[in-house]
């Protein structure tokens, strides 16, 4: 096993800086099923924090180099009760495809789709359905424009003389709302306390 350099091993102090412990070594002390779960979280993480809640110093150490020990890690940092642990993940070979499987999802251009962008895409599809549902909706009048509980009858808004000679609108078609604020009442310029001196 290659030790650490120190170079790197201050980038994990760096990075082991904002995680909390996930393996915790109780009172029956360093146990096959404390290592075991050590190694599972050193599969996942690469990067963990140990907390011991008893033993004395000596103790400790001791159980810092077996772990290390046991499970091909290096110790980074140890720190009172919580110890820091590294162990490098094997990289994995990527599954060979069978070509009988036929070609790899791959989208505009022949860029590779990801789970992700798959997913965005679906939302993306759900969301336009949904629009021309509606838009279908409203041309086989199920659903009337402006007959929301917020708007008023037709009847409310009368069409101006010039416009149709006082002629009221059609039902269930309510009046655009402005979207030029009101313009603010004039007011007299804001006074100024006078300044007093302590």
């Amino acid at each position: 096993m290659v030790p650490l350099s120190s170079r790197r091993r201050g980038e994990l102090r760096a990075e082991a800086h904002r995680l909390s412990p996930i393996v915790i070594i109780g009172d029956k002390g360093l146990t096959d099923e404390v290592v075991a779960e050590i190694d599972r979280s050193l599969k996942a993480h690469e990067l963990i924090k140990v907390r011991a809640t008893s033993g004395e110093r000596e103790q400790r150490d001791t159980w810092l180099a077996t772990i290390c020990e046991r499970l091909q890690a290096h110790a980074v940092q140890q720190i009172g009760k919580v110890f820091v642990i590294y162990r490098e993940a094997p990289d994995e070979p990527k599954p060979k495809r069978d070509p009988a499987a036929g070609p790899a999802k791959t989208g505009a251009r022949g860029v590779v789709v990801t789970e992700r962008g798959r997913k965005r895409q679906l939302s993306r599809d759900a969301d336009k359905r949904k629009a021309r549902d509606v838009e279908d909706m409203i041309r086989k009048g199920k659903i009337k424009l402006g007959a929301g509980p917020r708007s008023k009858p037709a009847s409310a808004h009368p069409v101006p003389a010039e416009a149709g000679g006082g002629v009221e609108a059609p039902t269930g078609i309510s009046r655009p709302r402005s979207r030029t604020p009101a313009p603010l009442p004039e007011s007299a310029p804001r006074r100024r306390r006078p300044r007093t001196s302590r």
